[in-house]
């Protein structure tokens, strides 16, 4: 019997562990792809406190390092169902069966990918997913931005502060946005819009020096030369396994306080798979010591 099952090995989860450890608990971390979460892909992080620059990755370490000191037990275990009966939680992985008085989940969200030759073999290596994270990389350089929704034209304006030039390729002739946004877009010379592309590939050896796309007016595959390309095309939740016990919103993400908690007892939820308006490291990891000190909580009262 855990005090704590944590699903999910990303920043959230790890700092949820640690502090549930720190406040005498015994727990447990399942991750069923690699710990670290979504950070292990940046190869520079410079807005985490205390670290001038540090890779994702040595920052993933470092964590999992100073939790498994503590006492952390992992699994590399993909959890297959959670459910709670008469106050204990049993949770069945795809190798065994485990019960724990409360239950974090941590799972994160999952860039969508565009799915074509490079995008992986590239993918911290000149392509991207978060501006706000490795934008600054590129100050003064021409980079590529695929995407028209919301999210895409922020990125496009927080780029278009940063970099020489922001090229955006949209699928159609139109942006899916807010429209004060398109209209600030339309506002900044350095932002060029490219419409009605279909990204082929992404080029380079070992970092990235071209985008191959299609102009769906002519059928033309073309070749944009950038360093950097960002890719938002948008998130997806895989938070169905839980739905009997937390509320999702209409895109999939959990509803749940302040304080991480849900509408089951003892079910609280951390990072970005929960909603909220920012998704960032620092952002992720305080969702994680709330929902450790949420979970203590209430483990204290039983």
């Amino acid at each position: 019997m855990y005090d704590i099952i944590i699903i999910g090995g990303g920043v959230a989860g790890m700092n949820c562990a640690l502090y549930a450890l720190r406040n005498g608990k015994r727990v447990a971390i399942f991750e069923g792809d690699s710990f670290g979460g979504q950070i292990v892909n940046s190869p520079k992080v410079e807005n985490f406190p205390t670290f001038m620059e540090i890779s994702g990755e040595e920052l993933a370490d470092k964590f999992m390092t100073q939790i498994e000191e503590r006492g952390a037990e992992f699994e590399f275990d993909k959890v297959i169902s959670v459910t709670k009966e008469n106050g204990v939680f049993t949770v069945k992985t795809n190798y065994g069966e485990y019960q724990a008085k409360s239950v974090v989940a941590a799972v994160g969200v999952k860039h969508k990918h565009i799915g074509v030759p490079g995008e992986r073999e590239l993918l911290g290596k000149g392509v991207y997913y978060c501006a706000l994270c490795d934008g600054p990389f590129y100050k003064d350089k021409e980079v590529a931005l695929i995407g028209d929704g919301n999210t895409a034209m922020q990125y496009a304006i927080l780029l278009a502060n940063i970099c020489k030039k922001v090229y955006i390729l949209t699928w159609t002739e139109k942006f899916f946005g807010d429209k004060a946004l398109e209209r600030v877009i339309r506002s900044k010379e350095n932002i060029i819009h490219m419409p009605n592309t279909q990204t082929v590939a992404f080029n380079g050896e070992n970092t990235l020096n071209s985008v191959s796309y299609e102009d769906r007016t002519t059928g033309e595959i073309k070749n944009l030369e950038v360093p950097g390309v960002f890719v938002a095309i948008g998130q997806v939740p895989d938070n169905g396994l839980f739905k009997e016990l937390s509320e999702l919103d209409n895109n999939g993400y959990f509803i749940a306080g302040e304080d991480m908690s849900t509408k089951t007892e003892g079910f609280f939820v951390a990072g970005d798979c929960r909603v909220k308006k920012v998704r960032q490291l620092t952002t992720a990891i305080s969702d994680g010591a709330i929902a450790a000190i949420s979970a203590c909580n209430y483990i204290d009262k039983l």
